[in-house]
């Protein structure tokens, strides 16, 4: 019996160094270029998980050998940063759609297409709909979209003209990549304040759409620049997505299979890690305060993140939400992987996270001051 037990032990005190490590190793992630190091990277995308696991070792050890939680709680101290940015820590009280004149509102949401392209009343034209009253019912001064469709052929739908003149947004800023004869595929960017000027760098292939665009809104007598962007994804198909779904019942797979998943992933995050050196370099040259939406396609404890955000960028959520915040509902339960950033020369005032299943990304929306006192842009 005393055998048994120093060996289950031993099992459990080996148990949580591993994962100690993997953790350690997850938390350097956000500092190794995914160019040489993909396999540091992709632990990020379990970090919940690792985090959950050595809490759960915290209260096992306080229950039978107390000492044993420094493993756990060491570990935790030393990767406080990467923790810190995948929590909120902030009770949110209800969001209030009154807003004085001082606040902007801003909102950001992958459409994914809008669903629905041709014009009909099926199921997805309906969701389609949904989308478009839950866009008006934001009251956003200025909203970006990602994976934003339009077209011009009258046998489809023309969401540029309906945003501009159903839901009262007269300028915007629409990067226009072709998806098809007479239809229009990117990001996008719609504003009740007019754009006095706007720009677009494109990312190298094989990122095409994706961009970087950005706009200029005078408010309140002070410029602000707007950028959104949409960062390469992992491009997943429908047998992808089966595929995740055996693995996370514990079903066989075929090895090739995996394989195609773990190369896509990799894929991924190099090419993003080449995008969000892209887009530091681009917003650190904004001459005026900016707020940069975007969605990632990474979790906050990534390179990705990291590197744009630095500590010069506040993130919304973190500064009034709670929990993970996630922001994709396919794949795994706690993928934030959708932004609203700004400069800290604002002050987010409220941050809201609309869960409802329309895209299959949820929509973000933020009402930020400008500090009067700090308006000296760059002194931060």
């Amino acid at each position: 019996m005393a055998r048994y037990r120093r060996f289950t032990k031993i099992f459990f005190i080996a148990f949580n160094s591993g994962v100690a490590v993997i953790f350690l190793l997850a938390c350097l992630g956000p500092y190794l270029n995914p160019k040489k190091w993909w396999p540091i990277t992709l632990l990020g995308l379990g970090f919940v998980f690792i985090i959950i696991t050595l809490i759960a070792f915290v209260f096992f050890w306080l229950l039978f050998r107390p000492r044993y939680m420094l493993i756990s709680l060491l570990s935790l101290a030393i990767g406080y940063k990467s923790v810190s940015v995948f929590f909120g820590f902030h009770i949110p009280e209800k969001f209030d759609y009154n807003k004085s004149k001082n606040v902007l509102r801003i909102a950001h949401w992958n459409v994914a297409r809008f669903i629905e392209w041709k014009r009909n009343n099926n199921k997805g034209s309906q969701m389609r709909m949904k989308m478009m009253d839950q866009i008006k019912e934001q009251n956003a001064d200025v909203i970006c979209f990602q994976e934003f469709f339009t077209s011009t052929d009258s046998q489809y739908y023309n969401n540029l003209n309906h945003i501009r003149k159903e839901l009262n947004y007269p300028y915007y800023y629409f990067s226009f990549d072709g998806d098809g004869y007479l239809q229009w595929y990117g990001q996008a960017i719609f504003s009740r304040y007019p754009l006095i000027d706007t720009g677009l760098i494109r990312y190298q292939k094989p990122s095409i759409p994706e961009a970087l665009i950005h706009g200029d809104i005078i408010f309140n007598g002070d410029t602000i620049r707007i950028y959104t962007t949409h960062l390469q994804s992992v491009q997943f198909q429908k047998q992808d997505y089966e595929t995740l779904d055996k693995i996370k019942n514990n079903n066989e797979i075929e090895v090739k299979t995996s394989r195609g998943i773990f190369s896509k992933l990799k894929r991924g995050v190099i090419n993003r890690s080449s995008q969000a050196n892209l887009v530091k370099a681009e917003i650190s040259k904004s001459p005026y305060p900016f707020i940069l939406t975007g969605d990632f396609n990474d979790v906050p404890n990534s390179y990705t993140y990291f590197t744009i955000k630095d500590n010069d960028l506040q993130d919304a959520f973190l500064m009034s939400g709670l929990g993970v915040g996630r922001t994709y509902y396919n794949i795994a339960p706690a993928l934030r992987i959708d932004y609203i950033l700004t400069t800290k020369n604002f002050e987010v005032k409220q941050f809201n996270r609309i869960i409802k299943n329309y895209s299959d990304h949820y929509m973000l929306v933020a009402d930020v001051t400008l500090k009067k006192a700090n308006l000296a842009y760059r002194q931060f």
